[in-house]
């Protein structure tokens, strides 16, 4: 049995949500071969030093690229502007996909392998990444995996109503990332000074992010503030290119560059890249959210603190399941509304704020005190061999 945990991506931030499956999964002497493939060298030092600074027993760790001169080609033209490589790789490396009789997954690119390249026999297992509110999570897409993982009966719930996944298919285990990205409690020593922490995390996507409307005006807001200190922790992705594209809803956005000046206030911290920003270091260490529509709200809340979120977009977030994280706070429209948002989500954080967002994480998050990639492991196994993980064998009779 040859179980293969893929990651493929520009940048780091989905490794944390599966590799510690793969990872008690190696250790659970279930006798698969357990393999992870990482398609850049990024992947492979990242992956490597989650796993403690070496490959364990029972793990290959195995990289994947472009083979043909056609895709080395078609990247070089196109990848500073899309992610031409996320997809070429595949077409590149079908007898490595071949040889697996299981994959899993924390995208649903990967669903190619099925519907272009007629991999109809792998069975493929999702364990996304983040556990956030977003409709892109819930698209119909998602009926195609053999298998999904689930954070929490938040996500088994909208997924078997909204995408058509049939129950049977999903297994609630946690949130695995959880078990390997404690982060650091206090990351920031801002000089001199211990104002309050805000943590500005905009996500990337043009459409819903208030990076592209109002992110340098917030900047300005903190730059000029005597009352708080800022890190400005982006999604991961946001400068990785010059053009931010979204596939949901096909959009463009230019992150642009950020004025040297916001770097050198000491009062603010920015990182754009470091794995600061997917080791929950910042969502642990701040004392106030700041954001849109980051799933990372939701893993600020396994500490629940004050929040404020920015509706940049003119979005009505009135019993709209994509926006529940906004009721964890005050919403705001623009940057000039800071000071009142800020002394409103902290204010009003005891008695109105934080049992909700104690309601939303519970319901966002099934956690036991088994480790989630033990059970996510567990599930696996069952699937592997041939087993639904509750208990009932592939065909629906109780196994034995």
């Amino acid at each position: 049995m040859r179980i293969g945990f893929l990651f493929n991506h520009d940048q780091i931030h989905q490794m944390a949500h599966s590799l510690p499956v793969a990872m008690a999964l190696a250790g659970a002497d279930t006798g698969a071969e357990i393999i992870v493939a990482t398609t850049n060298d990024l992947l492979a030092h990242e992956a490597i030093r989650l796993m403690g600074g070496a490959v364990p027993v029972g793990i290959r760790l195995v990289a994947l690229g472009l083979r043909s001169p056609a895709s080395r080609g078609l990247n070089a033209v196109l990848g500073s502007i899309l992610p031409a490589a996320k997809l070429l790789v595949y077409r590149d490396n079908l007898d490595f996909f071949r040889s697996l009789d299981l994959l899993v997954v924390t995208e649903r690119t990967s669903l190619i392998l099925k519907t272009r390249y007629g991999l109809s026999s792998l069975r493929m297992v999702l364990t996304d990444h983040g556990a956030g509110d977003r409709a892109i999570g819930f698209g119909k897409s998602a009926a195609l995996f053999d298998h999904i993982l689930a954070a929490g009966p938040k996500i088994r719930d909208r997924l078997t109503r909204e995408a058509g996944v049939c129950p049977d298919r999903l297994t609630i285990t946690g949130y695995p990332k959880f078990d390997i990205a404690a982060g650091q409690g206090r990351p920031i020593k801002f000089r001199g000074s211990n104002r309050p922490i805000v943590l500005y995390n905009p996500h990337v996507s043009p459409h819903l992010s208030s990076w592209y409307t109002q992110g340098r005006a917030v900047l300005d807001y903190f730059l000029g503030s005597d009352r708080y200190n800022l890190i400005f922790a982006p999604h991961i992705m946001m400068f990785e290119r010059r053009m931010a594209v979204t596939i949901d809803k096909l959009r463009f956005g230019l992150p642009g560059k950020l004025h040297a000046r916001y770097a050198s206030a000491p009062n603010i911290h920015i990182d754009l890249g470091s794995a600061a920003l997917t080791d929950m270091s910042y969502t642990n260490g701040a004392d106030i959210y700041l954001g849109d529509v980051s799933s990372q709200i939701y893993e600020f809340l396994k500490s629940p603190r004050p929040c404020l979120f920015l509706n940049s977009q003119g979005i009505d977030p009135d019993r709209d399941p994509n926006f529940a994280h906004w009721q964890s706070g005050p919403v705001i429209a623009e940057a000039d509304d800071l000071d009142r948002g800020l002394e409103e989500a902290v204010a009003d954080h005891p008695g109105r704020y934080r049992s909700v967002q104690r309601r939303l994480f519970d319901h966002t998050f099934d956690l036991t005190a088994e480790p989630s990639s033990a059970r996510a492991a567990r599930a696996i196994a069952c699937l592997a061999r041939g087993d639904l993980p509750d208990g009932r064998s592939a065909d629906g009779r109780l196994a034995h």
